[in-house]
């Protein structure tokens, strides 16, 4: 197992060299006005300037020069302080936010990460377990209820069911609102009498003894939840359904049936726990794909989170700060992909093998 993991993370510098140099390429087709944001706060005046800043920052330096500036940073000739470096957290500063890169991110992904947590647990729970009563009970109304459930759900586009669900129970019902919290909240967060220990607003709201906070929370976050949940059931339900139905043909399930074992014990001892293997990659990406931020859902329900972040950049045409979150997703990627293989490891022991 040791060597697995070590296998592992050799891997993860080779891969973090090839996510830097897919984004310094992008950053090549800007110009210098635009790669300026690099370092600098203010747009260029002029052409003199913009010479300036070419020259100061070595913008017409061989692309290898460039590449290592961008990673370790410039010194300020004038200052002394480093100016870039994305080894030192540094991605630039976004002009249409008005503040680095690396506080957007501060600001934004706590919220991204609170709305993980609470959308993990239905998104794989109910998932997997009507996969699994589908394929137990195949052809039976059970399954084609879950097949008909499943269809619809991946047929459906997000932007559609959540603005569908947001006419439903805002619009019309007025019982979940968009955003991230009330007025109130807002108030209350910002008078100093409620300590952000975390900076997720419902483990804060928990942690102050704030249940009123907590619920208005969650009111804020069940839109989101439910929209992610869906479009997510439908995947879990047909990949588990298949996964669940060729276990169930393999030789030990059979052998264990003409054993005499019961058939939950057949179920839930032989069959569902190697059904899972498949589901464990799937369910290690799907959370990546939250935490990354999700661009849509968070967009219609103006939920301020990375990929709320991302989209508006990418609506101002703000490429540093898109490639800047782009770089943090890779990030995520990369690490979420190691702990999924680590995990694939410990659950299915012919993958150490391999």
């Amino acid at each position: 197992m040791l060597n697995y993991i070590i296998r592992r993370l050799l891997l993860v510098p080779v891969l973090l060299f090839g996510v830097t140099v897919i984004i310094f390429g992008l950053l090549q087709f800007l110009g210098p006005v635009e790669r300026s944001a690099l370092y600098i706060r203010d747009f260029p005046k002029n052409d003199k300037q913009i010479q300036g800043i070419i020259r100061t920052y070595g913008l017409d330096q061989p692309l290898y020069v460039q590449y290592a500036k961008w990673l370790v940073g410039h010194k300020d000739p004038v200052t002394g302080e480093r100016k870039g470096g994305i080894l030192f957290g540094d991605f630039g500063y976004s002009r249409t936010a008005s503040q680095p890169v690396i506080d957007i991110i501060k600001n934004r992904f706590p919220n991204t990460l609170d709305l993980t947590l609470w959308a993990v647990f239905p998104v794989l729970s109910v998932g997997i377990w009507l996969g699994v009563k589908a394929a137990v009970h195949q052809n039976g109304f059970v399954d084609q209820a879950a097949r008909i459930f499943s269809i619809i759900g991946t047929s459906f586009p997000t932007f559609v069911f959540g603005l569908l669900v947001l006419m439903i129970f805002y619009a019309n019902l007025q019982w979940f609102p968009p955003g991230k919290m009330s007025d109130w909240v807002s108030t209350l967060i910002y008078s100093g009498e409620f300590h952000q220990y975390t900076k997720l607003l419902t483990i804060d709201a928990l942690l102050n003894g704030r249940f009123d906070v907590f619920v208005d929370a969650l009111r804020h976050m069940f839109l989101p939840i439910l929209t992610l949940s869906y479009i997510s059931w439908a995947t879990f339900v047909r990949v588990t359904r298949s996964s669940m139905l060729e276990t169930l043909r393999m030789e030990y399930v059979v052998t264990a049936r003409a054993k005499g074992l019961k058939e939950k014990d057949v179920i839930n001892k032989h069959a569902r726990p190697n059904a899972m293997i498949p589901i464990a990659t799937l369910a290690g990406f799907q959370v990546v794909g939250l935490l990354g931020g999700v661009v849509i859902t968070e967009t219609v329900f103006n939920y301020p989170g990375i990929g709320k972040a991302a989209a508006d950049a990418a609506q101002q045409l703000d490429v540093v700060t898109v490639l800047g979150l782009a770089i943090f997703n890779g990030l995520i990627l990369i690490v979420a992909n190691l702990a999924v293989d680590i995990m694939y490891g410990i659950i299915d022991p012919r993958v150490r093998l391999s």
